[in-house]
């Protein structure tokens, strides 16, 4: 292991709210060991944006990582040549081109299909009966995994994000992991068995015409439904409760004064869905008096970075007229987030107008809880509303 000061943390509070820690590792510690994790911590903007792109010293290939044991050697787990591959195969289903021409279109019809459905409701729990709905819809037209439900691709998407940050060992969490890939393959075979159209852009057939291998293409998919429904449902349910939190932040968006992308990043900055990215040391290094061993394992604290005072201004508040280009929200280098473009259009152009459009009105009805340290985001978003 490095010979990191060593920072002790209580890991229920953690989850609940790791800010606090966070704020002190920056200040006292900000390259530290932490014990009930077994993973040294970078939490400065500085260290995270040098580092992150040495990835021959920080390694995203994890053969003993929760992510490659759970669900399989995806791109995220590969450096160099590999990751640069595959990354090539899948960036048509991707690509900022194909989510205009495409997506976008798919992603407004059913956001306004979701939206229209909750008009007379009055009141409910927006995570579940608008951000889980409109964020499942919009990855299974990319996925092409059509054939399976939102609730279905909720439940598997959580199941893989819980394993992938499972790092006291749960045997329940793991086995429910399992449980939710094989759900996975098997919606798989059953979508392969329909065939594939020539007009098909999704990140199914996409790797098939690439010719990625079986595994590779299960592998992929797999990943982009662990990233691609948590973080976009947490974001959408997230910034709607940050702007109904702050109304004269949601009147500068009415009213045309700041973008609903303005609002997003700075919410994935504030918040940060994705809050840490795991590494393995692939070589002796070291760097602020620090020396990394190899096989240590590191994790990157980019909702630290996103909230360090050297780079953001009074960076604890949630603030939309914010600059917030210097975020490390979709990574940075190499393995930057692939699927950055299809989440900002569907949060940014679509979720986020497309709900103000329904409900202008829309109140908190209660306490929203967050939790999460790797993956963050609220836990429910009760509201009360009278529609347009």
């Amino acid at each position: 292991m490095s010979n990191a000061p060593i920072y002790e943390i209580d890991s229920e509070k953690f989850w609940v709210d790791p800010y606090p820690d966070l704020a002190r590792m920056r200040e006292q510690a900000p390259i530290a060991y932490v014990p009930q994790l077994d993973a040294t911590l970078l939490t400065r903007h500085a260290d995270i944006a040098l580092n992150e792109k040495k990835t021959d010293v920080f390694s995203s290939v994890q053969p003993q990582g929760l992510m490659t044991v759970l669900m399989g050697e995806n791109l995220m787990r590969k450096d160099g040549r590999e990751h640069m591959a595959e990354r090539r195969a899948i960036y048509p289903s991707m690509s900022p081109q194909t989510v205009r021409e495409t997506w976008d279109a798919q992603f407004r019809i059913d956001a306004q299909e979701v939206a229209q459905g909750l008009v007379n409701e009055g009141q409910g729990d927006l995570f579940w009966t608008y951000a889980m709905p409109v964020s499942a819809r919009a990855l299974q037209a990319i996925t092409g995994l059509t054939n399976m439900d939102a609730a279905e691709m909720n439940r598997v998407s959580q199941g893989m994000i819980d394993g992938c940050a499972n790092y006291s060992g749960d045997v329940q969490v793991e086995a429910h992991c399992h449980d939710c890939t094989a759900s996975i393959d098997s919606h798989i075979d059953a979508r392969l068995s329909m065939g594939i159209s020539d007009d098909d852009v999704s990140l199914l057939a996409t790797q098939v015409r690439a010719g990625l291998s079986d595994e590779q293409m299960r592998a992929n998919i797999k990943l982009s439904i662990s990233g691609g429904q948590n973080e976009p449902r947490d974001a959408i349910a997230g910034t709607i409760w940050a702007l109904l939190r702050h109304p004269e932040q949601l009147k500068m968006c009415l009213s045309g004064a700041a973008t609903w992308l303005q609002v997003f990043e700075e919410y994935a900055r504030w918040i940060s869905p994705i809050a840490m990215s795991p590494r393995r040391v692939a070589q002796v290094y070291e760097y602020a008096g620090v020396t990394f061993e190899p096989e240590d394992k590191v994790f990157l604290m980019f909702g630290s970075a996103n909230r360090d005072a050297d780079v953001f201004d009074d960076a604890d508040r949630f603030d939309i007229t914010r600059d917030t280009s210097k975020s490390l929200s979709f990574g940075a280098g190499p393995h930057y987030c692939a699927g950055a473009w299809a989440s900002r259009t569907l949060i940014a152009d679509v979720a986020l107008p497309t709900f103000f459009e329904h409900f202008p009105r829309a109140e908190i009805d209660a306490e929203v809880p967050f939790g999460g340290w790797a993956f963050r985001g609220p836990l429910a978003l009760p509201c009360r509303w009278d529609g347009r």
